[in-house]
């Protein structure tokens, strides 16, 4: 891929495995200098990088919490104080608590909408006081498709996939006057630890249901943010991109 982001900077939450490590390969390939911010372990990331030919000057890690407003502020204070700037958010961070709605626990509505909904907000927020004086940002949510259909189970992971819809449609409105786009990408079912663990009973009725009859990879999605975050979007907002096979088609 061509370094259509040469020079730019970009925070990754939740990069240091399945589709958050595709694109942080991604972003550091195409040129980015690209700041994790999470709280697991990211080395294996990092020498992933290395062994692609990156450099480690480009990377660094930040552990943060997302739902704690004082360690997003302190990931987007510690790049600029890094690498001078912010050009690119992708809100990837995300946790999943499922059980049937009816049996579902406070703690696990609460965890899982404050991972993946509050934390992309309190990012989105405290990036964009620096994006907007810069005029120039990409933002990138990654949602999923259950955000858009449903999914028995998963409750407030839906709620909140479908919550970060919203949350793009209306700031990408807010902010498209100064040059920052705000997008989403709802991928589907995609090969990463946590499908992997299914038995093949399941992953054969998923398989049925999606008309390229596979799971998408980790790469799949992160060619498409890669796309959105460079300047070649530019006339792209408020959009939602499904990267799922054909299984939902909008």
């Amino acid at each position: 891929m061509e370094e259509t982001l040469s020079g730019r900077v970009a925070i990754v939450t939740g990069g240091s495995r399945g589709i958050g490590q595709a694109i942080v390969l991604k972003l550091v390939s195409a040129g980015a200098s690209v700041v994790i911010g999470g709280i697991s372990d990211t080395s294996r990331t990092h020498s992933l990088v290395l062994e692609a030919g990156g450099s480690e000057v480009r990377l660094l890690s930040i552990k943060t919490d997302v739902t704690k407003v004082e360690e997003v502020n302190r990931l987007v204070k510690s790049t600029i104080d890094h690498f001078g700037k912010v050009d690119v958010l992708v809100n990837n961070a995300g946790i999943n608590r499922d059980a049937l709605l009816l049996r579902m626990k406070d703690d696990d509505w609460d965890a899982v909408l404050d991972t993946n909904l509050k934390g992309a907000f309190l990012c989105t927020r405290a990036v964009l006081v620096h994006m907007v004086r810069s005029r120039w940002g990409r933002i990138v949510n990654i949602s999923s498709v259950v955000g858009l259909i449903g999914n028995p189970g998963q409750a407030n992971y839906s709620a909140a996939k479908a919550g970060l819809i919203g949350l793009t449609k209306t700031t990408a409105r807010e902010v498209a006057s100064r040059g920052i786009t705000v997008n989403a990408v709802a991928p589907g079912f995609i090969d990463t630890d946590m499908t992997r663990g299914l038995s093949d009973q399941v992953k054969e009725r998923l398989q049925g249901l999606i008309p390229q009859k596979r799971f998408g990879t980790p790469e799949d999605v992160a060619h498409v943010v890669a796309f959105l975050t460079s300047p070649k979007s530019s006339y792209i907002t408020g959009q939602v991109v499904g990267v799922n096979g054909g299984m939902f088609m909008a």
